[in-house]
C-alpha cells in the first residue's frame, strides 16, 4: 500500500539528512497518515479513509467532509474523493429541486 492521502493524493517528499560534519545523505519524509472514518452529512454515510493529518485539519476547518469536498477543486482531489463529491453534489441537487 502506497503512502498517499486518500483525499488530496499527498505523498512522500525527499530531502537530505545533514550530519554534524555537514555530510548530506538522501532521506525520505513520509506523510503522517491517519486511518479515519469521515461522515458525509448530505449522504448519511460513513467512509473509511487514509488521510494525512494536515488534510484532516483542513477537513475540520471546512466543517466536515462535505464542506471540504465542495470547497476543493477537482484537479486536487483523488479519484476516490471525486466519486464522493459527485454523489454529494447529486444529493444536494435533488434536495433543492
Amino acid at each position: 500500500m502506497s503512502r498517499r492521502c486518500d483525499l488530496l493524493n499527498t505523498g512522500p517528499m525527499s530531502g537530505n539528512n545533514v550530519s554534524h560534519s555537514n555530510v548530506k545523505t538522501r532521506r525520505r519524509f513520509d506523510v503522517n497518515l491517519c486511518n479515519v472514518t469521515l461522515a458525509s452529512e448530505a449522504l448519511g454515510q460513513k467512509y473509511k479513509l487514509r488521510v494525512a493529518a494536515k488534510t484532516l485539519r483542513t477537513v475540520d476547518f471546512k466543517g466536515g467532509l462535505d464542506g471540504f469536498l465542495l470547497g476543493t477543486k477537482n484537479a486536487k482531489l483523488t479519484d476516490k474523493a471525486k466519486v464522493i463529491k459527485k454523489a454529494v453534489l447529486k444529493k444536494q441537487a435533488e434536495a433543492t429541486a
